[in-house]
């Protein structure tokens, strides 16, 4: 048997367990901030085991890990990547399928991102500037109109970035928001990244990379905003889709062929210029646009909810493939998919995003969703005597799969409904008359 680590403990880990203990090899050792019903199950299914315990403390978790034999680990969330989890594991003498810390920058650092991508002549790169002074900032924005996206350097859990005209008013809006992210360090650091507003539609492209090669996934949408008609709020993910031939509905092969040329350039960057080699799964967001696929940013992990989307379609060992990354052996064919389409939506508290009602008990029909062919993944719940309750965030991850995306989000609504309590989700993430809107706005830009 081998022991596998996964430190983490959301729906996308859960995701990830999933699909690695479709191994029978496999046994899964989780180490998680707090108790995911569905990891707990996974790891007793697989006779391992799971720790409750504080996920960016390296040096707590590497101890746990050498305790169980660990031979490979797969830390996940962001601020775990950012805390330099992987590189303790390492320095312990236990392989790893994620980035160290100076990797993981690309997401935690976005000044360093942008950088990189300019400095090395990466294409895909808005026009952007760094700041830490309010008056330079507030001139940038006028610069450009007020047409401006303002991001805080560091890591904000998803709700960070405010869009001008979606988030933000207007001009003085985005200059009292840049202003705030300076005064307050945002993310941080008393920094902040202004880039121009590019206008098309979003998309995801994740990759598994060993350093050298990438093995790319199927293009996922994400919805951000928390209602109907991308409206509200910004939120960690209201649900997302994938398409049975691993593009999108206004998404070309040679436009994604595209996408991937900018990923490979990125991880050439950064070996240029540190010596080290990007180890670990790279999520490139795109927004395409008139000129083609443009970066909007880079994360060091699966994105959440897009790795339930690719991960339930994976017909590859995912523990092998974890394997050759960090051995430096992945070819360009090990993640194979599923030719299905799929829809993901996420169950959330009442009050979500502003303010959860939290501790509600939960009633699901785990009979009726195993019946449709649906699946869920448990997120931000807790359990207490058989009872699922809700957390803060985002609670249970609903997916649907089907020959095309239109059956696929029948069935993952569907399934919504087989879960009872104080809890909503956006219905029309994957219906279609939400995505043929999509379809007529990039055909207005001229992308055909």
């Amino acid at each position: 048997m081998k022991n596998f680590l996964l430190v983490g403990n959301g729906a996308r880990e859960h995701a990830v367990a999933d699909a690695i203990c479709k191994n029978n090899g496999v046994r899964l050792f989780a180490f998680m901030g707090a108790k995911n019903p569905g990891i707990v199950a996974l790891c007793d299914k697989s006779n391992g085991e799971y720790l409750i315990g504080d996920i960016c403390n390296g040096k707590e978790v590497a101890k746990w890990a050498i305790s169980k034999g660990v031979s490979l680990a797969f830390p996940s969330p962001d601020a775990v990547l950012e805390a330099g989890v992987v590189d303790a594991l390492e320095r312990a003498g236990i392989k790893c399928a994620a980035p160290v810390r100076e990797a993981a920058r690309i997401e935690w650092d976005k000044a360093y991102a942008r950088e990189l991508m300019r400095d090395f002549g990466v294409e895909g790169c808005p026009r952007f500037g760094i700041f830490e002074k309010e008056e330079e900032a507030a001139s940038f924005i006028r610069s450009l109109k007020g047409k401006v996206v303002v991001k805080p350097v560091g890591l904000t859990g998803g709700k960070g970035v405010r869009v001008a005209g979606v988030h933000l008013k207007d001009e003085e809006a985005a200059i009292l928001y840049a202003k705030e992210v300076l005064q307050k360090k945002i993310g941080g650091k008393a920094q902040v990244v202004l880039e121009e507003k590019l206008e098309g539609e979003e998309f995801t492209l994740q990759a598994f990379s060993d350093g050298k090669t990438l093995s790319f996934m199927p293009l996922v949408q994400d919805h951000k905003l928390a209602y109907v008609g991308e409206k509200g709020p910004n939120t960690g993910g209201m649900g997302s889709y994938s398409q049975e031939d691993g593009l999108l509905p206004f998404v070309t092969d040679a436009q994604c062929e595209k996408a991937k040329g900018i990923m490979r350039k990125v991880i050439a960057a950064f070996e240029k210029k540190t010596s080290l080699r990007y180890r670990g799964v790279l999520y490139g967001q795109f927004m395409l646009t008139k000129k083609g696929p443009m970066v909007i940013e880079f994360n060091a992990r699966f994105g959440d909810p897009e790795a339930m989307n690719v991960l339930s379609l994976l017909k590859s060992d995912l523990y092998s493939i974890f394997e050759k990354m960090s051995s430096g052996t992945l070819g360009e064919n090990d993640a194979l998919f599923e030719k299905k389409a799929s829809v993901c939506k996420y169950l959330v508290p009442e009050g979500y995003p502003i303010k959860s009602i939290t501790d509600q008990p939960l009633k699901i029909d785990e009979g009726k969703i195993r019946k449709s062919g649906a699946r869920i993944c448990y997120a931000s719940v807790y359990e207490k005597e058989g009872i699922i309750y809700t957390q803060s965030s985002r609670s249970i991850g609903v997916m649907g799969f089907g020959k095309t995306i239109f059956e696929a989000e029948k069935i993952a609504e569907g399934a919504c409904a087989a879960v009872e309590g104080k809890i909503w989700h956006r219905e029309d993430i994957g219906t279609r008359e939400f995505i043929q809107k999509k379809v007529e706005k990039m055909k207005g830009l001229l992308i055909w």
